[in-house]
């Protein structure tokens, strides 16, 4: 038995598991309107935050020291604040940004939710028609897609144009 080799595993079983449970709670710190409360706020005790949000304070505690150990935000421990970085933020709130990947946790979370359905189709080879999926995922994928399809549209529109300008004015 190679003891480096069982260690890199369970390391990358580790941070598995540390994503896994992450997930849901980046999808919650979205559906509560957390990160956008947070962005380019500055920084925000948990009670601040709480109140901003009509959220518990104990509950967006635990949240944020969560969302710190991931290296979504930034802790300050003598002020006992936390702060969402611009560029997070640009990540994670600002829905035109090209970076904006929030949507992702929607699609995670519907992946969850079909589960049972899933282990169902291993055993049975039935499969699940893309309508039966929970709606977080038709949401998810649109909102984690839809910048990437906007300037893939303007793009080709643009290159489109140009092209046109091109055969028209060489028939001239």
């Amino acid at each position: 038995m190679d003891n480096q080799k069982i260690e890199a595993f369970l390391g990358e079983v580790v941070t598995d598991f540390g994503a896994a449970f992450s997930a849901p709670l980046c999808y919650i710190g979205d559906k509560l309107g957390l990160y956008k409360a947070m962005a380019f706020a500055g920084p925000l005790s948990s009670e601040e935050l709480a109140q901003k949000t009509n959220t518990d304070p104990r509950y967006v505690r635990e949240w944020l020291v969560n969302q710190a150990a991931g290296g979504y935000l930034d802790y300050d421990p003598p002020s006992k604040k936390y702060t969402l970085p611009d560029e997070h933020a640009m990540a994670l709130t600002v829905e035109d940004s090209p970076f904006y990947v929030v949507g992702g946790f929607q699609i995670v979370n519907a992946m969850n939710k079909a589960n049972e359905r899933i282990i169902d189709g291993f055993r049975t080879g039935k499969g699940m028609l893309w309508g039966e999926h929970h709606h977080d995922l038709f949401q998810g994928t649109e909102r984690f897609f839809q910048t990437q399809l906007h300037q893939k549209f303007i793009t080709e529109l643009v290159t489109g144009s140009r092209r046109s300008r091109t055969k028209t004015s060489n028939r001239r």
